[in-house]
């Protein structure tokens, strides 16, 4: 690899980096850095939130006339179309810029594409596909929602070493440490919504909520979606009771009762009354269909295992996140965090293409991308 690609490489990722502290949705999270023509560094941003300046474009209105002949690095595509805000690229050519190197292409089919060859085409050289994997994972979730209508949808699952998620008698605080907690708070933080089950609604009393989202650098909340096909979710829980403060969404079915209804919109929660399924579940699938129609890019399972078990065998979930507690808690203890048949052989189980494991205090995680075997 040439020095200067090994630059760009270099500047790259490092824009990759910073675009993931970006939280605009439902735009997608973009990164620049920007380098004068001595090769320094003279800025670096992301986009900070929908309507508001674009990365690349912050970095020149911060930078002037130190940006001419120098050379812009951002993560994704310049837009070339009148949005929120103006075409990126019309800031580009005014400021000059000698050089552009993009990470990857905008896969959005609802707006005209040609920012790179709108560069080209003004004489400005355009270096495509620097660090492309990364860039496209970085905007992964987003441009599954563009491209489908439909959100990215993260598991995450806590389990003992046993593969059980509470004791015998049903205690599950806390089957992992407070480290893998605080990372389940950074992994609420990066999703739009965050999604249960009744069953853990009324087991766990939970909150939902972002602890510290100042320095997680969300501004809002993710909303709260509770699957409660009978209307079951009381009124005295903590979800129904913050339910003023933070968005907490219902999706029930079409014969829910209508009193358990009033009494939840009076509360300030909203009811999303959808298509059950032959077995007289919510059907997930037409609920991500109307979370996507809502503006919900992405959205993160939390619990329980029978709604766990739905994505997997309707393979809708597209991404992992898994802790794992050294605890054993035996095989009296509550089964496993996902209730589904599963599948006929190891080769034909669900897994993780490329596995990245980390340690959380005393726990393993490990996060990646969910692969299906082919059906025959």
């Amino acid at each position: 690899m040439s020095p200067e690609r090994e630059l760009d490489h270099k500047w790259m990722r490092r824009a990759i980096e910073i675009a993931r502290g970006a939280r605009p949705s439902p735009n997608p999270p973009v990164g620049a850095v920007l380098v004068d023509k001595a090769g320094e560094i003279i800025a670096e941003t992301f986009h900070l939130e929908a309507g508001g300046a674009h990365a690349e474009v912050l970095a020149l209105e911060q930078t002037g006339e130190a940006a001419r002949l120098g050379t812009l690095y951002v993560t994704l595509e310049p837009c070339n179309h009148e949005g929120q805000t103006p075409p990126c690229v019309d800031a580009i050519l005014r400021a000059g810029v000698r050089r552009v190197v993009i990470g990857c292409i905008d896969p959005n089919p609802h707006v005209t594409g040609g920012g790179a060859e709108r560069l080209r085409a003004a004489g400005i050289e355009v270096e495509l596909g620097v660090a492309a994997a990364e860039a496209r994972a970085l905007v992964a979730p987003w441009a599954k929602f563009i491209t489908t209508g439909v959100p990215f949808v993260s598991l995450k699952l806590a389990l003992s070493l046993d593969g059980r998620i509470a004791t015998r008698t049903g205690v599950s605080k806390w089957v992992t440490g407070p480290e893998a907690r605080t990372k389940v708070q950074e992994l609420r933080a990066a999703h739009d919504a965050v999604a249960v089950g009744i069953g853990t609604a009324l087991s766990d009393d939970p909150r939902l909520t972002v602890r510290d989202a100042l320095r997680l650098g969300t501004a809002r909340p993710p909303v709260r979606v509770v699957f409660d096909t009978k209307l079951r979710l009381l009124p005295s829980s903590r979800l129904v009771e913050t339910a003023m403060a933070v968005p907490t969404w219902v999706c029930t079915g079409a014969n829910a009762p209508e009193e358990a209804e009033r009494v939840l919109l009076q509360a300030g929660c909203s009811v999303l009354r959808l298509p059950m399924t032959r077995e007289g579940r919510v059907d997930v699938a037409a609920a991500l269909v109307e979370l996507g129609a809502q503006g919900i890019v992405s959205v993160m399972f939390e619990g329980g295992a029978e709604l766990a078990g739905t994505l997997l065998a309707a393979r809708l979930a597209d991404e992992l996140h898994g802790f794992i507690s050294p605890k054993l808690f035996g095989p009296r203890g509550r089964p496993g965090a996902v209730d589904w048949a599963g599948p006929d052989t190891p080769a034909e189980a669900p897994c993780i293409t490329t596995p990245r494991w980390e340690v959380c205090g005393h726990d393993a995680y490990v996060h990646g991308r969910i692969h299906f075997s082919e059906r025959e």
